[in-house]
């Protein structure tokens, strides 16, 4: 029987901690929990990735196997000093047995480095693999140097998946094949601009020429050398990953000046519907990479749900539309609960370290195991790959928008709702 969940205590300094009664995990004291520390941006530029957190969160502590575990919730604010600051918290005031991170590398990745140097057991997702391995790796220029993880672990996809993706979106289209990047001065941008772990050599080698302006800082105001450069390229697409209120910023400046990409393709700030929607008639036809929707043929090992059935709950508990990190979130808490129910001691981290790596599970994502299949040796043991593809926002009759999927030439599993059209 599902029990009622009690809220233990709530402080807008350090977080929430929630937990679920019933069953105490056998490895444990009688009536204790297994501790569950989870960061995420839950306020700043980045909050759009947590809308979901308390919806999944609650989901997860109502399910048979929640039962056994208390959630201790950290706010990092989207900024990558205070993610660090709360995992440290977690870790020797809270004591948690397992840490959990989503939501791009200013986040994951602090969480991760504070992990791995205390010698406590972390999964972290939402954040293209480069940008947290290679981010986390002392000297990220010198390949032979970098180093496999003892206690960090991460599950997404990667640059190769993007640039795979976004070419094969733009072949589907007439254009000079001339692209337009934009980078800010952060973990993402930095790497998605790196000349040789970026997009350039993966658009190079598919035909396509990038001009990158150099990088930026977030929040700024002014597109305009951005701009310039752009239009001295005559550049039909325009990429890169930015932060939602960045993207309208530039697309708004970009539109003052007269100036019509035949696509506009980006990461991170085209990924919901909210930010979509601030563009008005605008937002039609704006493109990203999509990694889950209600579509994906994959169900959930905690509440049983289907990907349609977990976004049309959200929708009826919040009354928002559904949003991609509502997938990878629940999927965070289904690799958590299978992990302390296979460690032979959930309560020791090199136990739960060990049957992190032995992960198989089929999970509302889809399949994360850490079986380096589709990943470089050198991060083999530390990431696992999900699957990706690409998408158009169309405006719906009526108000709103749908993300239609028009490219899955590498996840043929996920169907596709339309084929690629340009910008009006």
């Amino acid at each position: 029987m599902i029990t009622r969940r009690t809220f233990l205590r709530t402080t807008s300094a350090t977080g929430l901690t929630l937990a679920a009664g019933g069953l105490a995990a056998p490895a444990i004291a009688q009536g204790a929990k297994l501790k569950l520390g989870y960061v995420s941006p839950q306020t700043g530029p980045l909050a759009g990735f947590a809308e979901s957190d308390a919806f999944n969160i609650e989901a997860f502590l109502a399910s048979e196997m929640g039962r056994e575990f208390e959630v201790i919730v950290k706010d990092s604010q989207s900024n990558p000093n205070r993610a660090a600051e709360v995992a440290k918290e977690l870790i020797l005031n809270d004591e948690v047995n397992l840490m959990l991170a989503a939501s791009t590398p200013e986040n994951t990745n602090p969480v991760a480095g504070v992990c791995e140097g205390e010698g406590v057991p972390c999964i972290t997702t939402v954040a293209p693999w480069q940008p947290w391995f290679i981010g986390q790796q002392g000297n990220p220029r010198d390949p032979a140097s970098w180093k496999p993880f003892d206690y960090a672990f991460h599950y997404f996809w990667g640059m190769e998946d993007v640039i795979r993706v976004y070419t094969a979106m733009w072949n589907q289209l007439e254009t000079n094949k001339a692209v337009g990047g934009l980078f800010p001065n952060d973990a993402d941008g930095n790497a998605w601009g790196d000349n040789e772990n970026g997009l350039r050599p993966g658009l190079d080698a598919a035909g396509y020429a990038l001009t990158n302006p150099g990088s930026f800082q977030n929040l700024t105001d002014d597109f305009s050398a951005q701009i310039n450069a752009f239009k001295s390229a005559n550049t039909d697409i325009i990429t890169g990953v930015l932060i939602p209120p960045d993207f309208t910023t530039f697309w708004n400046q970009l539109r003052q000046q007269g100036v019509n990409p035949k696509v506009v393709t980006v990461a991170k700030a085209l990924l919901f519907p909210q930010s979509v929607e601030t563009l008005g008639a605008a937002g039609h036809n704006l493109s990203s990479e999509v990694w889950w929707t209600p579509s994906h043929p994959f169900s959930s090992t905690v509440t049983g749900q289907t990907s349609a059935e977990l976004a049309a709950d959200f929708t009826a508990k919040t009354g928002r539309p559904w949003t991609q990190p509502i997938g990878f979130v629940h999927s965070l808490f289904e690799v958590a609960a299978d992990v302390m129910g296979r460690a032979d001691d959930p309560t020791d981290g090199d136990a739960v370290a060990e049957a992190i790596a032995a992960t198989d599970l089929d999970t509302i994502v889809g399949k994360v195991a850490w079986n380096g299949a589709g990943v470089p040796e050198f991060a083999a043991r530390n990431v696992c790959k999900t699957p990706l593809t690409g998408g158009q926002w169309r405006m719906k009759d009526g108000g709103g928008y749908d993300l239609v999927i028009v490219e899955n030439g590498g996840a043929s599993e996920i169907p596709t709702g339309g084929v690629m059209e340009a910008l009006g």
